[in-house]
């Protein structure tokens, strides 16, 4: 694992990857995965970027199985309908990363369904989107599901009697939430799928600190972070370094399934990919399998039907 970088990628000709997010993080994803020879589907809800990250990738490489889908995290009916989408494109999925993220936000803003805009697209949008394409991933014969945390998740606790911040709203605390959500997500599939016989790897990466928009995206680019991001730019490490633990967990066939993965320097800030320290509270197996029946009841999503689509809720 030592320097571990998108070079040691094995070849993925006959492979798709659905990754989510079309900038940033997802769009280095996207863009090694499609140098490795998959057939890489990008989602995002921007139509305009997601053209332009094709654009990029077949740019540098004009042989890349590239496509771009649009996908809305933040609405379940944009869920249900990319993937309704892609059973029309794809056999099987071999890959799915859960990239896309919304950062600390000034104020509370809930998505289409009435969530809390960082929980519902960060963890509840991925987790109806993972539901609904389960049988896909299922039909791959190595299938993994990567999840993206974030180091912020250490200081996460979930409030199950204010899920959706509605008494108390404090952008960080509500990103860190949605972060732990996300892990504990990753590690909880991970025992289904063993303990249900789904065949699927589920694994959890952080980037680090990393040089992408997420901060001015979110919290603005007159924010504190936003600026900080603007001008202490040396302290991010370039978003191409960030996106290594993902591909690695993505790809490298010494990742495991149950994992977690991050840079391996300096707190886990920078570097190459390596064991990520979990987070004490993201072991605790009574507050996952809450979260996920929660997961599941705010959704409509179920998980573990063989042979027929899932179907998320629509409220």
């Amino acid at each position: 694992m030592t320097n571990w970088t998108s070079s040691n990628i094995p070849l993925q000709p006959g492979r798709t990857a659905v990754v989510t997010g079309t900038g940033g993080l997802g769009f280095e994803d996207a863009y090694a995965l499609a140098a490795a020879g998959a057939s890489v589907i990008i989602a995002g809800r921007n139509p305009e970027r997601g053209r332009a990250a094709v654009q990029r990738i077949r740019h540098d490489l004009p042989h890349a199985n590239v496509r771009f889908e649009e996908l809305d995290l933040a609405s379940l009916v944009s869920v249900q309908a990319f993937a309704d989408r892609l059973y029309s494109l794809a056999d099987s999925i071999d890959v799915l990363i859960n990239n896309a993220a919304v950062m600390t936000p000034p104020r509370r803003q809930i998505t289409q369904d009435g969530f809390e805009l960082q929980l519902g697209t960060n963890h509840l949008g991925h987790f109806a989107l993972t539901a609904a394409l389960l049988p896909l991933l299922r039909r791959s014969d190595k299938a993994r599901v990567v999840s993206l945390s974030s180091i912020a998740a250490r200081n996460g606790a979930l409030n199950f009697q204010d899920l959706q911040s509605e008494n108390a709203y404090q952008p960080m605390a509500a990103y860190a939430q949605s972060k732990l959500a996300c892990l504990m997500f990753a590690l909880e599939l991970q025992r289904r799928s063993d303990s249900e016989g789904w065949g699927i790897s589920s694994i959890a990466a952080h980037p680090g600190i990393a040089r992408t928009d997420l901060l001015p995206n979110g919290a603005g680019p007159r924010s504190g972070a936003g600026l900080a991001r603007r001008f202490l730019w040396f302290l991010f490490q370039p978003a191409a370094q960030g996106a290594l633990p993902t591909l690695f967990a993505a790809t490298a066939p010494e990742a495991e399934g149950g994992g977690y993965y991050g840079p391996n320097q300096l707190g886990e800030s920078r570097g190459y990919p390596g064991p990520a320290r979990l987070p004490a509270q993201a072991l605790e197996r009574d507050a996952a399998a809450l979260l996920w029946t929660e997961s599941e009841r705010l959704t409509g999503a179920r998980y573990g039907l063989q042979d027929a689509r899932a179907s998320v809720q629509v409220w």
